[in-house]
């Protein structure tokens, strides 16, 4: 019995550390503090969304794929899941849906930040 109590409070100290996960991270870079995913993409906003609602058409998410939530994401905080023009559901940092760059190679990148005037590091 005490072996079961044990499994079942590893499992829900697991299931709470799981849950307050942030999908995304702080990191330093040479222009300041930004956004990235857990592998250290840089993440990206785009000045035409709206609130919780993407404005990138598929065409659009060629070029900056939808930062995409797992299959049962739930909003959290600050964070919230919207719609993506894929179908698929995207994490939103205080109301901004987010993206990463496909010119972006590797982790530490930023060469999305300011194109076309419209595209910034998420912060």
């Amino acid at each position: 019995m005490r072996k079961l109590f044990m499994t079942i409070g590893l499992l829900a100290a697991t299931a709470l550390t799981a849950a307050a996960a942030e999908p995304a991270k702080m990191v330093d870079t040479k222009m300041g503090k930004a956004m990235a995913t857990q592998k250290g993409m840089t993440l990206y906003t785009f000045d035409k969304d709206d609130k919780d609602k993407s404005n990138c058409d598929t065409s659009c998410l060629k070029k900056w794929p939808a930062f995409h939530a797992a299959a049962k994401a739930k909003a959290e905080g600050s964070w919230t899941v919207v719609k993506a023009a894929d179908g698929k559901e995207m994490w939103a940092y205080e109301g901004k849906p987010l993206y990463t760059f496909a010119g972006d190679r590797k982790a530490g990148d930023m060469n999305g930040d300011g194109v076309g005037g419209v595209w910034h590091m998420a912060k």
